[in-house]
């Protein structure tokens, strides 16, 4: 059951639910959002279970959503004439598999609900790949898109598009930027010469995008203007070996992303709190982060696991936000010396000994040479 669900509601109203759901211990913990057709206010509910049979009930009261910041707030924080109309607790019934959870719920007004929500498992990508195959025609074509208008984003498989924070299978947001504001920034200020303030949005996104940069998973997703440099985070992690020994048909992906059209058809929400599903883009400020410049990073902020079919589900025949080009591993060598003349490597986009390291490696050390060690 852990992990993030989305789907409709139905009952005396209808609307979506939001499910972020944690396994802690030998129970689930997590929150359950409600956002009612045409009702400003949101509501939130807490699911605190100690249990993990796949029947269980729970009970506990439901609580508003400030409309101007979504976070959590108390009933006394509403127009009264407006909180009067909603009930203030529940009781529910919850049945699921690894792929369905059925809920049904009452609340203390006598109102019914029920949600049947599914979420799909695969590990692959839906975005179906261009007809594109060799890296001149790569660059023909990115050379074509309008610069800025579009971001890139490379992996080294063809992967869905997840956050690193739900590639981890935890999924309560609430949780998580508790766990920032109590440990995780404590620990990190012992080796930053900058006391971040977590209360100011930029500098709690510049934070977030910091300890990202080293391996802490968070709700953000990297991206670069440039395809080269997509291209490159692609390729890297492929080893020559590996390269080497690919089949015809083992890939690489690079995402390219309409940031331009996005960005005028969407609302762009900057908020971590923000409890509605949404995909946002940040340039956050590279506050200790000498890699967001030579890298031309930018980020994304999303409250959804499947990024994929939430962008999907916006576009229409004549508006398409999310392409992606797969590339033979096999390709490896040719790329990565071309990108080398470009200037795309590790020493440049990782200053410092880590990255002057990594492009000596590969500078250096020939593959077959370990081979025969």
């Amino acid at each position: 059951m852990r992990g993030y669900w989305h789907d409709h509601f139905s009952g005396n109203t209808s609307g979506d639910i939001s499910l972020e759901i944690d396994r802690v211990q030998n129970g689930f913990y997590g929150h359950a959002y409600i956002f009612e057709e045409n009702s400003p206010i949101g509501l939130v509910a807490k699911i605190d279970v100690q249990s993990i049979e796949n029947k269980f009930d729970f009970a506990g009261p439901i609580f508003p959503l400030d409309p101007s910041s979504s976070e959590p707030t108390n009933w006394s924080a509403i127009d009264p004439k407006v909180a009067e109309e909603f009930s203030r607790s529940f009781q529910a019934h919850c049945e699921w598999t690894d792929s369905t959870v059925s809920l049904s719920w009452q609340t203390d007004k006598g109102f019914p609900g029920r949600a049947d929500l599914k979420r799909d498992l695969r590990e692959k990508s839906v975005v179906e790949a261009l007809p594109i195959k060799t890296w001149m025609d790569f660059k023909h074509h990115v050379s074509r898109l309008r610069q800025y208008d579009y971001i890139y984003r490379g992996q080294s498989h063809p992967w869905r598009l997840r956050t690193p924070f739900h590639r981890t299978c935890r999924a309560d947001t609430i949780r998580f930027f508790s766990e920032i504001n109590s440990i995780v920034s404590r620990h990190v200020s012992s080796a930053s010469r900058h006391v971040f303030d977590m209360a100011n949005g930029n500098q709690f996104a510049a934070f977030l995008n910091l300890i990202q940069h080293h391996g802490f998973p968070t709700p953000l997703l990297d991206w670069t203007y440039s395809p080269y440099v997509a291209a490159f985070f692609a390729f890297s992690k492929i080893t020559k070996e590996d390269a080497h020994n690919a089949r015809e048909d083992e890939v690489v992906r690079i995402f390219i992303f309409n940031k331009g059209m996005w960005c005028r058809q969407l609302t762009q929400i900057s908020s971590v709190a923000h409890r509605r599903p949404h995909f946002s883009l940040l340039d956050p400020i590279a506050i200790q982060n000498p890699r967001l410049v030579p890298q031309q990073s930018l980020t994304s902020f999303t409250s959804v696991d499947d990024i994929e079919t939430y962008v999907l589900s916006k576009e229409t025949s004549e508006t398409k936000f999310l392409q992606a080009i797969d590339l033979p591993k096999k390709m490896r060598g040719e790329v990565m010396h071309e990108l080398s003349l470009m200037g795309v490597t590790a020493g440049a986009l990782f200053p410092g000994l880590d990255g002057i390291c990594s492009e000596l490696k590969e500078r250096l050390f020939d593959f077959h040479s370990d081979i025969s060690s």
